[in-house]
């Protein structure tokens, strides 16, 4: 599984993508967090915390993380040797494990260099070092959990089809189903929201970033992940048989 990790990694930063990635990822935050007027930006909101950034974050890495995963098995399937890929001496578990790591390790060292965003806040708070870390890593945390379920899904979906444009929009569809879909429906019907909105990303994510981690939340999004990484394994066996 190793191998599959380091060459994923490598096919990564071998061409322009995984410094596309990274610098979309910051450029984006960066823009809406301390340069455009809006609700995002920081300095605007008066208050010495980080919101704004996990608030958008999930928004940009609907649209980033399903860039990412694309081409895992699609460009496999396109280039012809996906085949060449199962016959290795590697399970499918380690196959489809390693490409998702490889897509989940290049997404958090986009996000490694936010954590200067959390210096920044706090030398401005009044007094200085006047930031909630509690919430802070608590929705790190959150963040983790919500790319990992991102990744399982992008992985997937780049199983369906051999266009990587195709592959792209069902994962985008996805991520969005499952971050804000069930919130939408919880709100059409108000009787049902809370049980609607549990089997959405969205109500443990903000759950994670009040600072509390609940093993609800970690078992949802650890259930998501699997869930789809499972499919990408059923369908791949369909391939081999």
């Amino acid at each position: 599984m190793k191998s599959i990790i380091l060459r994923e990694i490598k096919s990564f930063f071998g061409s322009p993508i995984g410094y596309l990635v990274i610098a979309v990822f910051l450029i984006s935050n960066g823009l809406y967090l301390w340069v455009f007027e809006g609700d995002f930006n920081i300095l605007n909101t008066g208050y010495a915390d980080l919101t704004p950034f996990f608030t958008l974050a999930p928004w940009i890495l609907i649209f980033l993380i399903p860039a990412v995963t694309m081409r895992s098995f699609s460009d496999e399937r396109k280039q012809g040797t996906l085949e060449l890929l199962l016959t290795k001496p590697l399970s499918i578990w380690e196959i489809v494990n390693g490409k998702f790591l490889g897509s989940f390790f290049l997404i958090i060292l986009a996000i490694i260099p936010t954590f200067i965003y959390v210096q920044v806040i706090s030398s401005l708070g009044l007094p200085e070092g006047n930031i909630d870390m509690g919430s802070t890593i608590g929705s790190y945390f959150g963040l983790l959990f919500l790319i990992a379920s991102y990744s399982a899904i992008g992985i997937f979906t780049s199983t369906l089809s051999e266009n990587q444009i195709v592959a792209f929009i069902i994962a985008v569809f996805l991520c969005f189903l499952f971050y804000f879909g069930f919130e939408g429906i919880a709100s059409l019907i108000p009787e049902q929201s809370n049980i609607i909105s549990a089997f959405g990303m969205q109500d443990h994510f903000k759950s994670m970033s009040r600072g509390v981690i609940d093993t609800r939340d970690v078992i949802y999004f650890l259930s998501i992940s699997v869930l789809f990484l499972s499919f990408t394994v059923y369908q791949l066996k369909s391939f081999k048989a």
